[in-house]
């Protein structure tokens, strides 16, 4: 039927029982609604007239609203209703608590039996917002909680795994970076076949999680129990790999450790290098101020500006151990340019004393090979032709070393004034080696003559000096033994014998000084080389 003003359209059980949720009828327009007239009725439900009230006032009445919370003061919390025509008071919840409860409890009690055994059973699915799923509890939704923990717990699984891969990533990254050797590339090797492995469980995994949306409202029992043992099968696979990655990565503990201590190393051996470099460049420049030119370790210093550009290019591009090398390489060279540079005023200095002293030692020994002459003159007044003939040729011999050392002092001077340090002190020690054997020639003629002197005065003392060695040989020959070892005994006898000779030599008119004193000390060194024999064999140095 059509609604009227003074007849409101009442809707029935029907459709009240089918009303969402109990909520509130459409508010209806205020006061202060511009579309609202002053004798426009309440729209909503009401109650209908019963046979016991035949002239019942067709006043609207409130909706029902049990399922809204009480307010602290006793009302139900809701929208306040207009004020019913002629009551001069507001029909809604505010008017107390006995008269809510009473329109609660008419508005179910003039209900028809047939409708409040269908509210009765209606009345929890309108509760349940119209769907399948469960809010309260109950066997689906332990299943979808258990679901939702095992993919709870793949998820952790999965991050887990993906983590430790990264990490092993880069442990063997920096293996590959240092070391070629077979067990590198093994590890390399099983790295890419763990790799393999990982994706498949990880794709596993993944596809359990977009197989089942475990937020789904009507999801059944069954389904939630299927996703559970897929996204336990997914966790138990991640984490038999992630075992299995672990045990890997510690079997990598000793290539990484060498890894890590030859990277370790890089950095500070390519500075080292760099500074180096820089220090033999200040000390060349250094050297170059004071005057000297230093051009042989300018080029040593330039042939080391490859090996610099090759370091700045980097382990990436040539490769650890490649650039470790050669970073100490360069360290190495550019540190010998250095200490050179750095010493190159003091060679300077040393060389020119080196030429002032050995110009002042071949200018003396010019003098003391003047004086082999008178030496000669009365070796040969004195002793026979064997005492002095082999010092016959030391004058010219001096005279002739002297010049051509003096000669090698112009050419090291030439090379000292080039600053060709090298050949300056190549020449010099040249020099050295003429006027030391030039020494040598002129101070035997002086000794010889010395010593002739001293044996042909008393040769008692040379001959009681050789017995005595001979009698020490012969004690210790003999020391805890009853005869003589053979081997010991004929040297030593023969030495006796050697003596004996050379000092029947001194009788006659002009006795062969010279001879006498070179047996008697070729007799000194046969018995010294018994001596030492003995005592290696007996194992003494005494």
């Amino acid at each position: 039927m059509t609604a009227t003003p003074s007849q409101p359209y009442t809707p029935t059980a029907r459709q009240m029982l089918h009303t969402p949720h109990f909520v509130d009828p459409p508010r209806p327009p205020t006061p202060t609604d511009p579309h609202a007239g002053p004798d426009s009725p309440a729209p909503g439900p009401v109650l209908p007239a019963g046979p016991s009230d035949p002239g019942a006032s067709h006043t609207p009445a409130p909706v029902p609203r049990a399922a809204l919370p009480a307010t602290p003061g006793g009302t139900t919390s809701g929208r306040p209703h207009p004020t019913a025509p002629g009551t001069g008071h507001t029909s809604g919840h505010g008017s107390g608590t006995g008269g809510s409860a009473v329109r609660r409890f008419l508005s179910l009690a003039l209900l028809p039996l047939p409708l409040l055994a269908l509210a009765a059973v209606t009345l929890p699915a309108a509760f349940s917002g119209g769907g399948n799923r469960r809010w309260f509890g109950g066997r689906g939704e332990g299943q979808r909680a258990e679901a939702q923990a095992a993919k709870d717990a793949a998820a952790a699984a999965f991050y887990e795994l993906d983590s430790a891969q990264r990490d092993l990533r880069i442990s063997i990254e920096t293996i590959t970076a240092v070391d070629d050797s077979p067990p590198a590339r093994g590890a390399v090797s099983g790295f890419t076949d763990l790799s393999a492995r990982i994706d498949e469980v990880s794709h596993q995994y993944i596809a359990a999680v977009d197989a089942h949306d475990l937020d789904r409202d009507d999801l059944e029992a069954s389904t939630a129990s299927r996703a559970r043992a897929e996204l336990t099968q997914a966790r138990d696979a991640l984490n038999k790999v992630k075992d299995d990655l672990d045990r890997f990565t510690q079997g990598l503990g000793p290539l990484l450790d060498k890894a890590e201590t030859q990277l370790a190393r890089l950095a500070p051996a390519v500075e080292r290098a760099r500074q180096s470099l820089l220090a033999a460049s200040n000390a060349l420049d250094a050297t170059r101020a004071a005057g000297l030119r230093a051009d042989d370790l300018a080029a040593r210093l330039a042939a080391l500006a490859p090996e610099l550009t090759r370091l700045n290019q980097g382990a990436g591009r040539h490769g650890v151990p490649e650039t470790l090398q050669r970073a100490e390489h360069v360290a190495r060279d550019a540190e010998a340019v250095r200490a050179e540079a750095e010493r190159l005023p003091e060679r300077a200095a040393e060389t020119d004393r080196r030429l002032v002293s050995l110009r002042t030692r071949a200018q003396a020994l010019t003098t003391r090979a003047e004086q082999v002459e008178p030496i000669l003159s009365e070796l040969r007044r004195r002793f026979t032709i064997a005492c002095w003939q082999d010092l016959q040729q030391v004058p010219e011999q001096a005279a002739a070393t002297v010049r051509q050392a003096e000669t090698k002092l112009a050419e090291a001077q030439a090379a000292r004034d080039a600053q060709r340090w090298p050949d300056a002190t190549s020449l010099l020690s040249t020099v050295r080696a003429l006027l030391n054997s030039t020494d040598e020639a002129v101070s035997a003629a002086g000794n010889r003559l010395q010593r002739l002197n001293a044996v042909a005065k008393d040769p008692q003392d040379e001959i009681d000096r050789t017995r005595f060695a001979i009698r020490d040989a012969q004690r210790l020959a003999m020391a805890d033994r009853h005869t003589p070892d053979p081997r010991h005994a004929r040297p030593l006898d023969e030495s006796v014998r050697r003596l004996e000779l050379a000092i029947a030599t001194l009788e006659g008119r002009h006795p062969d000084y010279w001879h006498f004193l070179t047996e008697l000390e070729a007799v000194r060194q046969t018995v010294a080389t018994v001596v030492s024999r003995i005592r290696e064999e007996r194992g003494t140095t005494a």
